[in-house]
Formats: structure tokens, C-alpha cells, sequence
């Protein structure tokens, strides 16, 4: 083993600090690091869009190198589509846990619509359309957003079959009705971020609430 040098320790008063060997080095795991360049890459999309955010961007978003990023993922799509669903999985968790907590499915189902419409919910608008077009041009967007639409109407159905059960709602096929309440919904969005013609929050909501009224509370 190497002895520390006299001289240096005259000088310094202490013994020279040794490099740390690379074993026992802390290192972040790999699913940590890819979670945080994810996450940086988030408000990246939300401002600018998918198809302006380079791996560069994102690299100095997360305070990494390239050589980082592309280490842990093949492509710049691959981060893309980690973030995207990164945001997307935590703002309907969001919605599921405000709806289970109500003491009535009727409840739940008007606190998701007052969710998925606020002051601050055009910024998820955004990235769940972003998303959904970027599954015209990659097959894992497609997957992806199949996978969450599947999950959404499920959430939905099952809100709608728990009101059914509780006696608040009327319903043959809350499947069926899950479909056109999420195709309402975003076409809503939509209109909503084109503003043609403009949607106010309390209308957007009006119109869900009024898809409600008619189909499970007086009976399609």
C-alpha cells in the first residue's frame, strides 16, 4: 500500500486525501437517473411540444451530458415517451385517488369532471394531445396511449357501476357510456386549446355534467 508522503503531510497538516477506488463509489442507480432525466424533460414538452425538444435540451434541463442521456436511452423518443407518461400516469392517479375518496360514486364522477377542467389542467391538454398525435409517427406512443385509454375507461366504468349499485345512476352499458364520456371530454380539451370557438372552465364542465344528467341520472 502507498505510504503518504512526509513532505505533503509538513505541509498541509494532514494526510492527502486518496482518490475513493471506483467500487466504492455512490453511484445513482440506473432507474433513478433515467426517472430524473424523465422529469426534466416534462416542462420541456409542455412548453414547446414534442417535436421541438432535442436531446440537448433535455440533457441541460436534467444538468447531464449527452453522453448521459444517451446512455440510458436509445432516443430521444424514448425520453420522450418515459415523460409523457410520467405526467400522464401521475395527473390521472391524481383524478382515481380525488374520486375514490368520495363517499358516492355520483360525487366522484363530479369531482373527476371538476378536475380534468381547472384554470391549470391546459398544460396536461397539451402533452395528452402531443402524445396522442406522436402515435401517428412511433408504434410505442400508439401502445402507450391505447394502454392509458384502456385504463381511463376502466376508471370510469367502474365509477359508473359503483353509482349503479349505490341506486344514484341508470345504466345498461357503462362501458359503453365511459367511451363517449372520455370522446366528450376531449373533444372538449380540444376546443378548449383552439379556442375556436373559446371554452371557458365552467362551460367545459357544464357539458360533462349535462352527458351525466341525461345518460345515468334520469336514463339514457
Amino acid at each position: 500500500m502507498a505510504q503518504d508522503h512526509p513532505q505533503d503531510v509538513r505541509m498541509t497538516g494532514r494526510a492527502p486525501r486518496r482518490a475513493v477506488a471506483a467500487a466504492s463509489r455512490t453511484r445513482q442507480p440506473t432507474e433513478v437517473r433515467r426517472r430524473l432525466i424523465a422529469e426534466a424533460a416534462v416542462p420541456l414538452i409542455a412548453e414547446r411540444g414534442s417535436a421541438a425538444v432535442g436531446v440537448r435540451d433535455v440533457a441541460a434541463a436534467a444538468g447531464v451530458s449527452v453522453g448521459t442521456v444517451t446512455y440510458h436511452f436509445e432516443s430521444v423518443q424514448e425520453v420522450l415517451s418515459e415523460a409523457m407518461v410520467l405526467h400522464i400516469e401521475r395527473y390521472y392517479a391524481a383524478l382515481s385517488a380525488s374520486a375514490d375518496q368520495a363517499t358516492r360514486a355520483a360525487e366522484g364522477l363530479r369531482l373527476l369532471i371538476d378536475a380534468l377542467f381547472t384554470d391549470h389542467t391546459d398544460r396536461h391538454w397539451r402533452m395528452w394531445f402531443d402524445y396522442w398525435h406522436a402515435g401517428d409517427r412511433d408504434e410505442a406512443f400508439a401502445r402507450g396511449q391505447a394502454t392509458r385509454y384502456e385504463s381511463w375507461h376502466g376508471e370510469i366504468r367502474a365509477l359508473v357501476e359503483r353509482g349503479r349499485d349505490e341506486g344514484d345512476f341508470t345504466c345498461e352499458d357503462p362501458a359503453d357510456f365511459a367511451v363517449r364520456f372520455a370522446a366528450l371530454a376531449d373533444g372538449l380539451a380540444l376546443q378548449r386549446l383552439r379556442r375556436t370557438p373559446p371554452l371557458t372552465t365552467p362551460d367545459a364542465r357544464r357539458h360533462l355534467y349535462r352527458l351525466v344528467e341525461v345518460e345515468l341520472e334520469r336514463g339514457a
